[in-house]
């Protein structure tokens, strides 16, 4: 958030984007903390009894995808994304308008980029649903992967919208 009484200036559709960003970071954070016990109960299973927790390493494959697309909207509207700032920043003290129109060339660039992702995700999404396409082995462990699509696709996708939030909030 904006903070105070700037974000209750932002019209409802970008405070609703912001609660919706916040909503799929904390599921990513609740994900790595399940991640976490899970991971926990496997060694202790391994260690203590010789039995380690079937589809573990299965889980966690498919869930850093998963937590990497819940949590980078949240990243990018905290402005948290890893990047060089020296050049935006040079150019924002003496060309601001420049430093501008080239951050927000960026912005657009990651739009196009997000979306090629979202697009080509979606008939791999719809494919593992109809599929039932599953990770495992049959008899030990399997696990459906159209979720974690699905979280790819709804992440990718607001993530674009960050970002052209961000090009909104840019020159408002």
């Amino acid at each position: 958030m904006t903070g105070g009484d700037d974000s209750q200036r932002e019209p409802l559709a970008l405070r609703l984007l912001d609660s919706l960003t916040q909503g799929l970071n904390v599921a990513g954070s609740t994900l790595i903390l399940a991640l976490m016990v899970l991971v926990g109960i496997d060694v202790a299973g391994r260690n203590l009894f010789g039995a380690p927790v079937s589809g573990v390493p299965e889980l966690v494959t498919l869930s850093i995808v998963a937590i990497v697309f819940l949590q980078i909207p949240a990243a990018l509207r905290a402005d948290r994304m890893t990047r060089s700032e020296a050049l935006s920043d040079a150019l924002a003290r003496r060309a601001p308008r420049l430093g501008r129109a080239m951050l927000t060339l960026f912005d657009l660039i990651a739009i196009a980029v997000t979306w090629v992702i979202v697009q080509t995700t979606w008939p791999i999404f719809t494919r593992a649903w109809e599929r039932a396409e599953f990770i495992g082995a049959v008899g030990d462990f399997t696990a459906p992967v159209w979720p974690v699509k699905l979280i790819l696709v709804i992440g990718g996708t607001v993530l674009i919208l960050q970002f052209a939030a961000r090009i909104w909030r840019r020159y408002r």
